[in-house]
């Protein structure tokens, strides 16, 4: 059967993906919050269930000690590449649950959008993928290329067993080259590409300077306040102007080549209205763009910080605990082991001798992540996007974090295509979270002629395109 009737069959079929879509948006897979276990078996059962009646086999789950991830493949393309398609089935939590305006996990459309926590990350951009495998298997009975899902549960709760899966599991996910659902698009009026994303690091740090609270009236003035040396050490982070102040971790700037910045500066980005539309003041290191501050330059800052009495009224207290979270998004070329040690050396050395300091990590950290603009992956979404939009495709960085992107590329020697058709004001870890209907047929063309494009390499050519890519981005 042609591509396009595969297409055609997928936009007349879109009353059943959204209901399916639906189904799956209500169940509650949160991921972080241990009160919401039913939530993620149910989704496991229903992915589990969908992908084995789409044909595919050898589905399982795939477990590294928390929740696991839900695998299946479909090998019938012997000659062609092998595609790994990431997506993961866990959410954030919904709260604050007041600040929606119809239920988290009841999906509803409004003004030709769906509701619900999990709808734009990233159920919905995952199930276009999923989808677009289905239609090849049913109607031409195979695939371009050889297909490996790889969902995982744990994405929103910091990936911690991850590494554990892929060591477990490691010749399961061997692939030539993998395309994630997550990473969506940066703006609804032109295409992108998204060739790489910043890494984090993530830390707590907690002093102590008194045994207990003290009262403020015969202590005040005498004894340290844990939450004045607290703020002391936060203060210390940054220079005025807002660079980091922090030895060892800021990459001097010619760390940012020419071309980046060129690059970068293709992408039409109004730095006030991105302030204003946000209610925000700007504030980040001298000599960059807004938009290179956030893509191309590392960005510490302060999560959380908490100590003392907090509730209503008064209550004159010295506090002897505070607590900070701390996160470093870093660039390429930075190794998140040297930037938490840095950022560690720095706080034992700001923190008077006298105070208590512990200092946790929160997560493994993960490395900024670089596609390469001339891999066979970059090449095929580029012509899928300029002929869907007849506009030449521009390459962006994102400046968050997806850790799967660099964790993969180390331990499997795999790079990843971000071709998600999230947008990014659709609320995600927010409330009343959505995403564009619109979206899904925009999605379900362009992720099934990926595929088809992809498909007209042999694996071998894949793989002698993508290694001179690696070669010329060296």
């Amino acid at each position: 059967m042609q591509l396009d009737a595969i297409v055609q069959d997928l936009l007349g079929r879109q009353d059943e993906i959204v209901d399916r879509l639906c189904a799956f948006l209500r169940m509650p897979s949160v991921s972080t919050d241990p009160a919401f276990p039913e939530g993620m078996r149910d989704a496991q059962t229903f992915l589990l269930d969908w992908l084995k009646h789409m044909g595919l086999i050898d589905v399982q789950l795939l477990d590294g000690g928390g929740h696991p991830a839900v695998y299946a493949a479909w090998n019938g393309a012997p000659s062609k590449p092998t595609i790994l398609i990431y997506g993961h089935y866990d959410v954030m939590p919904p709260d604050p649950l007041d600040e929606w305006v119809s239920p988290p996990f009841e999906p509803t459309i409004r003004d030709g959008k769906l509701y619900a926590r999990g709808a734009s990350d990233v159920k919905g951009p995952t199930i276009i993928a999923l989808y677009a495998v289905e239609a090849f298997l049913r109607l031409r009975g195979n695939c371009p290329v050889n297909i490996k899902i790889f969902l995982e549960g744990e994405e929103e709760s910091g990936s911690a067993s991850l590494c554990e899966i892929v060591r477990r599991h490691g010749p399961l996910l061997a692939a030539d080259g993998m395309i994630s659902a997550d990473g969506g698009r940066l703006s609804p009026a032109f295409p992108t590409i998204n060739v790489g994303c910043r890494g984090v690091v993530e830390i707590e740090c907690s002093i102590r300077t008194a045994d207990k609270d003290l009262h403020s009236g015969r202590y005040g003035g005498a004894i340290r306040n844990a939450a004045h040396e607290m703020a002391r050490i936060i203060a210390s982070l940054h220079h005025e102007d807002g660079a980091i102040a922090i030895p060892g971790l800021l990459p001097a700037p010619p760390s940012v080549s020419v071309d980046a910045r060129a690059e970068t500066a293709r992408f039409p980005f109004d730095d006030a209205a991105f302030v204003k539309d946000v209610g925000g003041r700007a504030h980040g290191e001298h000599g960059f763009s807004i938009r290179e501050q956030l893509t191309l330059r590392p960005a510490l800052d302060v999560n959380g910080i908490w100590g003392g009495y907090t509730g209503l009224g008064s209550k004159t207290v010295i506090p002897s605990t505070a607590h900070a979270k701390l996160s470093v998004r870093t660039v390429p070329g930075q190794d998140p082991i040297q930037v938490s040690s840095a950022l560690k050396i720095h706080l034992r050395a700001v923190c008077p001798p006298d105070v208590e300091l512990a200092i946790a990590d929160l997560v493994a950290g993960s490395r900024a992540f670089n596609l390469p603009t001339g891999h066979p992956l970059v090449l095929a979404a580029k012509k899928v996007l300029s002929e869907a939009t007849g506009q030449e495709p521009v390459f962006v960085r994102l400046g968050s974090s997806i850790p799967i992107t660099a964790m993969f590329q180390e331990m499997l020697g795999v790079h990843t295509l971000m071709f998600g058709f999230a947008l990014p004001d659709e609320d995600i870890h927010a409330p009343n979270e959505f995403f564009r209907l619109a979206s899904l047929a925009e999605g379900l063309s362009a992720w099934s002629r990926l595929l088809e494009l992809i498909g007209e390499h042999t694996a071998h050519e894949f793989r002698s395109m993508a290694t001179a890519a690696e070669k010329a981005l060296v």
